[in-house]
């Protein structure tokens, strides 16, 4: 672990390979699980707002059960997420041609119609953020169906940081993402000498 600012990382971010192999696992951190996707406060209402653009591009199915539980639900933890079509597939998901799970929003923001690509804790995957009082935890989460994830990482030898480069630079800035390659160089040169 090494501290950046505000956030204590895991070295796994930077020695662990990673790039989704959505050919292979189908996109099935989306339906695999038992909560929909993490969210952060100022996300719920921005999945509110959202919401009408979004909801020509979901599923009947989906439509039906954001209808009935909400844009956002908490858990019984009080932790904010996603809601779920019958306890599985996170009411947000669509498939394409090849039944490959992919995100509405994503969809929606890919088309134009809107502005916010995806909540940030599914931007970020495989990291998972948790905030603390004075500091946020950012750690690898290691999952079996990303397997074929992480054997495309390594073959292609693109470590975690770097698949996820674009969404930890909106969590986090620029220059903490800088600061983040500076130690990555670093830590990799004390490793591999």
């Amino acid at each position: 672990m090494f501290q950046l600012g505000k956030t204590i990382v895991s070295e796994d971010i930077i020695e662990k390979d990673f790039v989704c192999n959505l050919s292979a696992c189908k996109g099935a951190c989306c339906i695999d699980g038992e909560a929909g996707a993490p969210l952060e406060k100022e996300e719920t209402k921005i999945l509110e707002e959202i919401y009408p653009k979004v909801k020509p591009f979901l599923r009947k199915k989906g439509i039906e059960a954001i209808e009935k539980q909400g844009a956002w639900v908490t858990n019984e933890w009080g932790e904010l997420e996603t809601p779920l079509i019958n306890g599985a597939d996170c009411a947000y998901v669509i498939f394409d041609e090849k039944n490959t799970a992919l995100c509405g929003i994503e969809e929606a923001y890919n088309q134009g119609e809107i502005g916010w690509k995806k909540p940030i804790s599914c931007h970020l995957y495989p990291i998972r953020v948790k905030d603390y009082s004075e500091f946020s935890a950012v750690n690898y989460h290691k999952w079996e169906i990303c397997d074929d994830a992480c054997s495309l990482g390594k073959e292609l030898q693109v470590p975690v940081y770097k698949f996820v480069k674009q969404a930890l630079i909106r969590k986090f800035g620029e220059d903490w993402y800088a600061e983040l390659e500076k130690v990555a160089e670093k830590h990799l040169n004390q490793r591999d000498s």
